[in-house]
């Protein structure tokens, strides 16, 4: 079995951009930068039979490259009981449209319907205990966070490998997206 997603790789610099922020939360669980995405699809444990069919039909995704801008910080969960501590992304059509082919290519590939809401974000933190005031004044320290754009030429099948000191993502496959400006330029 091999536990998948897909995601959106993001540019080195952001990532250490992004990881240089990743203090001042006692108990948090930072992220390293190397393994900051923006999710599309988690797709958990499948067999490698589905991944073969999830990486044919993948494969079948056409679309447009755009770019994308990080604004701004967030967490799911209450103050309290914070889940984990994100980077949200700026309203984005193009993105919502990658991720709705991606979304529909996995159903057709057999996996099951996501039942949640896309909610784009880069997740900083995780954590496992009571946030107290440090979350409250991280958010207000890093609310104006701006990064952008940030150009977006392909999404990426990854693998989650869990390690006792934290999750190691090994990159499957990528899936280019159509370069409307190389396009134009070589015509």
């Amino acid at each position: 079995m091999l536990r998948l997603f897909v995601a959106v790789p993001l540019p080195e610099a952001v990532q250490e951009r992004l990881e240089r922020i990743g203090f001042g939360i006692p108990g948090a669980n930072w992220v390293p930068g190397e393994n900051m995405h923006i999710t599309l699809r988690f797709l958990g444990e499948v067999s490698n039979a589905d991944a073969a069919d999830i990486d044919d039909h993948l494969l079948a995704v056409r679309a447009k490259a755009f770019d994308l801008s990080i604004e701004g910080v967030g967490h799911f969960g209450s103050l309290r009981q914070t889940r984990s501590l994100w980077a949200g992304i700026a309203r984005n059509p193009a993105l919502q449209h990658l991720r709705d082919k991606v979304e529909s290519a996995v159903v057709r590939a057999g996996q099951p319907p996501e039942g949640r809401k896309f909610v784009p974000h880069v997740t900083l933190a995780r954590f496992k205990t009571e946030t107290g005031h440090h979350l409250a004044n991280f958010l207000a320290e890093h609310n104006l966070l701006k990064i952008g754009p940030i150009p977006v030429d392909r999404f990426t099948l990854f693998q989650s490998h869990t390690k006792r000191d934290g999750s190691v993502y090994e990159p499957l496959a990528d899936y280019p997206l159509v370069d409307e400006r190389a396009v134009a330029a070589l015509s």
